[in-house]
């Protein structure tokens, strides 16, 4: 299919309809033989295909060659495809590697990349793969069976370390090769979310004499991988180039063409100050990035730039309590903070404004997504009757106490911080105190490790709604370190669901539960903003709003 980056004019934020599904959700792959942060524009921690804006649809012919210069705020010191989750190292490492299958990102369907079809058994803990015979890794080794059980049996090995990979392994069996291009993965139970993980870049492969590597040094750009472009160099906290693989020839059905990719080089520069990336945008020395200031957006609308934007799918971006902390636990502060926090006047003060309030724990984007917007409505009055009728009286200075105890509570975080400041300041109007902890990315990672905070804040990016189960189930990641409760059992059911009608309305019932017992509060969804110079073609998303350079090119090619 061919697919535009530089999409119709922007739209205004849609109106969703309750219970509203993105079409062609991945569930519906999955029947037997199945083929054929703001401050920045798209900063997370971590769409609707429709969502977007630009200078208008780019129907140029494409020319091969050339360097594309793009402009990453961070070095996270890892570009290993299997072990990165920061966003700037994955728009790196996706280049790197194919995977068994892509999702378009039009319409959430599955579609073939190195696999050509699969089917799966009834309760889907079973999964087989029928492989395309003539794809290689960029040192000529095939892409065989063989090679895709090494991959996911490394995944595996890797444990921690594949942070999102060996979540979307869980309760791996095994791998069974079948024949030379016929590969079985067997699950201990259902795994549902199994088809879509397919096709991230998490369980995108990489030669097996890769897998023999030490972790450290794969995170060096010292591995060999499937897909359009190979590490050429790799200077930490300065630059990353990639090569194109030129006999790369197995693009996937979601991407444009299928043979080798149009740009010679891509140069990630690593721009950590925000008026620096601008600058260099302007006057020429990057071509691209997808961070840029959202108060410096107008100036590349139009005269030379184009942009475009997909909302990120998955969790939007939440304050999760502990719910082992005193005040965490409590289950009406919690409701009162939820009801506490108007979403509408974030997103419009803040954010782009594509940058929607969040309506549900789940953006709009994710496939089988309900909109549960009601039950986030601003309520102050509310939030302070829910107070009062738990004992907490207003003291002297504004902030609720009860039984000795000031109502104050401290959220931890990495990203920007002036959404949290807004909320703060909302909170306050209820008697509620929101301390602000920002630290570190690593020092966030700590903390969540240690269990030492009250309120964490982050989102957390995939196309596919088992997302919801891996966070919030007390039997998977227990983001709110509660114990078992009845929304469990739903999240866990949704897992073992095939049926797309079936599986969303469970996981709405989850949700629903979710935010009435305040174990999510949702506050807004992330979208991604690529900003461009005109001379820059074909950049777009995958179908999980990570940065998709296969169908890039620049004018002037190979003389650019």
């Amino acid at each position: 299919m061919t697919r535009t980056t530089q999409p119709p004019a922007r739209r205004t934020r849609p109106t969703t309809a309750r219970h509203a599904v993105v079409p062609a959700m991945l569930s519906a792959g999955l029947l037997l033989a199945a083929c054929a942060s703001p401050g920045t524009a798209g900063s997370d921690g971590s769409g609707d295909a429709t969502d977007g804006a630009s200078d208008g649809a780019d129907e140029a012919t494409p020319v091969e060659g050339g360097n594309l210069t793009f402009a990453i705020t961070v070095d996270s010191h890892c570009i290993d495809p299997q072990q990165v989750g920061n966003n700037d190292a994955i728009a790196v490492a996706r280049q790197t590697v194919a995977s068994l299958t892509a999702q378009d990102p039009e319409t959430g369907e599955i579609v073939p990349w190195l696999a050509t079809s699969w089917e799966s058994n009834e309760d889907a803990s079973s999964f087989t793969f029928t492989l395309r015979d003539d794809a290689t890794y960029a040192d000529g080794t095939p892409i065989d069976a063989e090679s895709v059980k090494t991959n996911f049996d490394a995944i595996v090995a890797l444990g921690a370390k594949a942070s999102l990979g060996s979540q979307y392994l869980a309760g791996y069996e095994g791998t069974t090769v079948v024949d030379e291009h016929t590969v079985t993965v067997d699950f201990a139970a259902p795994s549902a979310q199994f088809l879509q993980a397919t096709s991230t870049f998490s369980l995108g492969l990489l030669s097996p004499a890769t897998a023999q590597l030490t972790p450290e040094d794969r995170c060096t750009g010292d591995f060999v991988g499937s897909g359009p472009f190979a590490v050429s160099s790799y200077t930490q906290d300065s630059e990353i180039v990639l090569e194109k693989v030129p006999d790369y020839a197995w693009g996937s059905e979601a991407n444009g063409h299928t043979g080798a990719a149009y740009l010679d080089t891509i140069t990630y520069t690593v721009v950590p100050e925000s008026s620096v990336r601008t600058g260099s945008l302007a006057s020429g020395q990057i071509d691209a990035t997808a961070a840029i200031a959202t108060v410096d957006l107008p100036q590349f609308a139009g005269d030379g730039f184009w942009s475009t934007y997909r909302a990120n799918p998955g969790v939007v971006f939440s304050l999760f309590p502990n719910e082992s902390s005193p005040l965490g636990g409590d289950k009406a502060v919690r409701q009162a903070i939820l009801k506490g926090i108007d979403r509408e006047q974030v997103a419009t003060t803040l954010l782009t404004e594509e940058d929607q309030p969040a309506t549900s724990v789940l953006s709009h984007s994710t496939p089988l997504y309900t909109d549960l917007g009601d039950a986030l409505a601003y309520d102050p009055e509310g939030a302070k009757k829910i107070l009062d009728d738990a004992g907490w009286v207003e003291g002297a200075d504004g902030v609720r106490e009860k039984d000795g105890q000031r109502l104050s509570t401290t959220v931890t975080f990495w990203q920007v911080p002036e959404p949290l400041e807004l909320v703060q300041q909302q909170l306050a109007q209820i008697g509620v105190e929101l301390n602000l902890q920002h630290v570190t990315v690593a020092e966030s990672q700590a903390i969540k490790e240690s269990g030492d905070f009250d309120f964490d804040y982050y989102n957390l990016t995939r196309s596919d709604p088992d997302v919801l189960r891996l966070i919030f189930s007390a039997n998977a990641r227990n983001v709110n370190k509660r114990e078992p409760a009845e929304v469990d059992s739903l999240l866990d059911s949704s897992a073992t669901i095939t049926d797309p009608t079936h599986r969303q309305d469970v996981l709405a019932q989850a949700a629903e539960l979710l935010i009435e017992d305040a174990h999510a509060i949702p506050v807004y969804e992330l979208s991604t903003t690529i900003v461009a110079a005109d001379h820059v073609h074909g950049l777009g998303f995958e179908a999980s709003s990570r940065l998709d350079f296969y169908d890039a090119w620049v004018e002037g090619g190979a003389g650019s």
